[in-house]
């Protein structure tokens, strides 16, 4: 009897100091330092309304009121940095060649048209610029405005050039990098400690076990920005008589796990923001700020601009 009270009130107290500190993480936590805060995000710049990682639709995104600018990186054979999302040449500019086999003279334009990736059956119509830009030419055109850098390869020249770009712009502090490879987040972070890194896939999923065994509140984090998709949005993306039923059965478990209000509203109350990808319909927008999302990146900057303005969500301070 002794030992069952003994557990059952150590139990009981793990339970509701998780609970408080899950509610009231600030009370063990020095909230992160935020330098910015971003609640609309181009995707690629806005890859519904122009060409994907151009300078035309950045400057279209940063015009309209972005908060921050989402772009991929790759490097050429001649070591330039440029900003593209594919490794291969062949989907958006009908060549079978890869960025890093080609010197930047020698990169092709973008195709007149290309696919919305989030959005199905989807394409956009691109004007004059067609060019792969160098991820310099964005720090030279928008020097105040926040940049999430994807980095697409696991190359170390690679990831110490971007650093170095970062460094000589004075952006350490506008700018967030990272990617889904653990391997490729802890080299970011060896490489300059002073730019914000996001959560890698198998960090993410850590998190969760953290968050659902009652941990989380207890676990020092060094990432400021958690990316995640929202997974229900696989139903829109995908043509309906193809998704199989345990393909949906998956979706709804991921999305079930994953949108989960206590877990975002604990994770910015520690200054860490919460991004959700890749939302291009009103109703995903308004469950992702309902959510407590700090931010949605989505394909259609404009449509999420007027969504925001319609319902009083401010552009972040």
């Amino acid at each position: 009897m002794c030992a069952a009270v003994y557990v059952l009130s150590t139990v009981t107290g793990y339970v509701l100091t998780s609970a408080l500190l899950l509610k009231c993480p600030n009370l063990l936590y020095r909230k992160k330092r935020e330098t910015f805060l971003s609640k609309h995000i181009s995707h690629r710049g806005g890859a519904g309304e122009n060409l994907e990682n151009t300078m035309a639709a950045f400057k279209h995104a940063v015009d309209i009121g972005t908060d921050m600018l989402e772009l991929d990186c790759h490097l050429t054979k001649d070591e330039q940095v440029v900003v593209s999302h594919d490794t291969n040449l062949q989907r958006a500019c009908g060549i079978n060649a890869n960025i890093s086999d080609m010197t930047y003279a020698e990169l092709p334009p973008y195709f007149c048209r290309l696919g919305v990736t989030f959005q199905r059956e989807c394409f956009c119509e691109g004007g004059e610029d067609k060019r792969i830009p160098l991820l310099r030419d964005v720090f030279d055109a928008f020097p105040n405005t926040p940049v999430n850098i994807d980095i697409k390869v696991n190359n170390d020249t690679l990831i110490k050039k971007v650093s170095e770009l970062i460094v000589k712009y004075d952006r350490e502090h506008l700018t967030v990098w990272g990617n889904s490879s653990n391997q490729i987040v802890k080299k970011c972070y060896r490489e300059n400690p002073h730019i914000p890194v996001l959560f890698s896939f198998p960090r993410v999923l850590q998190l969760l076990g953290l968050f659902y065994t009652g941990l989380l509140p207890f676990v020092p984090i060094k990432e400021q920005f958690l990316e995640i998709p929202m997974p229900s949005i696989i139903t829109k993306l995908e043509d309906p008589n193809r998704l199989t039923r345990s393909r949906r059965f998956i979706a709804w478990l991921a999305d079930t796990l994953l949108m989960r209000k206590a877990l975002f509203d604990h994770l910015t109350a520690r200054g860490i923001q919460v991004y959700i990808w890749v939302l291009n319909d009103e109703e995903d927008f308004q469950r992702a700020f309902d959510l407590g999302a700090t931010g949605v990146m989505t394909d259609f900057p404009t449509k999420l601009k007027d969504f925001m303005d319609r319902n009083g969500l401010s552009k972040a301070e």
